[in-house]
């Protein structure tokens, strides 16, 4: 099972003189169980690019494939698709309507015909899901909740569709911190307990070094990078050229580095940057 891209071309305002190249030749692979984090600049076709992978919009050319079914070759398979790839937009709270929380995570399950059983069922699990206690949640109005909880809800409403694959687009967006944390931490339990696939767009560095595996870097529509966290912060100075800058511990390692240290040089967190400093210190005091 996987989600890939095809060379695909997304084209804004075609025939006007605002015609825009949003995707240029764009191929990517996303496998069953991956944790993918899409950066890039305001501009660089990040949102474009998941509304892609859903049917939400199709490209002018090549071709997007989920689960070896081919998006928008069949009008009748975009359903399934759309059942398959969950999009959680920014600021998902937003959408939130319903009088309850246990009312507004059954919306989508009630819309595909469920039965009432199968839809309680789909509903706990999904609140419980994303940190959630069922019999405390489900009766309180989703505008009674703070920030970071209607967040979670609108997660739980996605995740009760029984999606393979899980989109979140900025979706820390505009919390505080203690909110951002409460919502990474229930997503990296999602992806870690589940096996859950989940393609994080993001424009933090620091979340996105300390959440994925993979990383894919667009730039001005097209694929720029793509590799491994360490991978993609070992080329710092070309992240910078393009934008995007690093995250801080790895500015932090660059000027140690230019000062003597001998550390690695695909740090990307603060533990590991601590434990390489803690081993060249004393390198040095046994010289």
């Amino acid at each position: 099972m996987s989600i890939k891209t095809e060379n695909i071309i997304y084209v804004y305002g075609e025939g006007t003189p605002f015609k825009t190249i949003a995707l240029n030749d764009v191929s990517i692979d996303i496998e069953k169980g991956d944790f993918v984090g899409i950066i890039g600049h305001t501009g660089s076709g990040k949102s474009t690019l998941i509304q892609l992978l859903n049917g939400l919009e199709l490209p002018a050319s090549g071709k997007v494939i989920v689960d070896d079914k081919h998006v928008g070759s069949d009008k009748s398979e975009l359903r399934k698709i759309r059942q398959s790839v969950g999009l959680v937009f920014q600021y998902p709270e937003y959408q939130l309507f319903e009088e309850t929380v246990e009312k507004d995570v059954a919306f989508g399950p009630l819309n595909l015909g469920l039965p009432e059983s199968e839809i309680n069922i789909r509903v706990k699990e999904s609140l419980q899901a994303v940190g959630f206690d069922y019999n405390d949640i489900k009766d309180k109005s989703p505008f009674d909740l703070s920030g970071g909880q209607k967040r979670r809800v609108a997660i739980a409403g996605v995740l009760a569709m029984k999606t393979d694959y899980l989109i979140l687009d900025e979706p820390t967006a505009g919390l505080d911190p203690a909110g951002r944390n409460e919502i990474f931490e229930q997503i990296k339990r999602l992806h870690k307990a589940n096996n859950q696939t989940v393609i994080l767009v993001s424009h933090s560095m620091e979340d996105i070094a300390k959440l994925v595996e993979k990383v894919i870097v667009l730039y001005k529509g097209k694929v720029h990078m793509q590799g491994s966290p360490k991978e993609i912060y070992r080329n710092a100075q070309e992240l910078v050229k393009i934008g995007l800058g690093v995250p801080q511990i790895v500015e932090v390692v660059m000027e140690l580095r230019k000062n003597g240290f001998n550390i690695k040089d695909d740090i990307i967190t603060v533990e590991e940057a601590k434990n390489e400093i803690i081993k060249e210190l004393r390198r040095r005091r046994n010289v």
